[in-house]
């Protein structure tokens, strides 16, 4: 059985594809696609970035990346920067528990939304207050009419 990285090295040689080419496509740096190929693991990035890089220069050579992250996996099995993260437990995950809203925050939204409804009222009594000082009518005459705007009156009509 031939060496993990030099099985990478042949499939990339068999399709003709320069080191620099899956550099360029992967945006993985030269000195760590050299390090896959000659399987130097002190190389590469830790955890996911590590096994990342595996993935995606198998699938530019043609190969199935799971396979590759496996096969990657079980030659660097003692290496704990690359060791998957597994489930301690066999029991499902709990569901995320949502922590009680904090009395302070509803108490603040509550005073936001009193002060905003207080500058409302406030507003339209000042307004309706303005109105009424303004009107020359008595109080009886601005309750029972309707303000009606008159058009003006032609010039022949006026007196001298």
């Amino acid at each position: 059985m031939s060496d993990f990285g030099t099985r990478l090295r042949e499939a990339r040689e068999r399709r003709g594809i320069p080191l620099r080419q899956i550099a360029d496509r992967t945006k993985i740096s030269m000195p760590a696609l050299e390090a896959l190929e000659r399987s130097d693991a002190s190389k590469l990035p830790s955890g996911i970035f590590g096994r990342s890089f595996v993935r995606s220069y198998a699938s530019e050579v043609g190969l199935d990346p799971d396979a590759a992250l496996r096969d990657f996996l079980e030659r660097f099995a003692d290496e704990p920067r690359f060791a998957m993260v597994t489930r301690m437990s066999a029991t499902p995950a709990e569901p995320a528990v949502r922590p009680a809203p904090r009395l302070a925050g509803i108490a603040l939204k509550l005073l936001l939304v009193g002060l905003v409804a207080m500058g409302i009222i406030l507003y339209t009594l000042f307004r309706q207050a303005a109105d009424e000082s303004t009107d020359p009518r008595p109080h009886s005459a601005r309750r029972m009419t309707r303000r009606v705007a008159m058009a003006p009156v032609p010039k022949f009509f006026r007196l001298p």
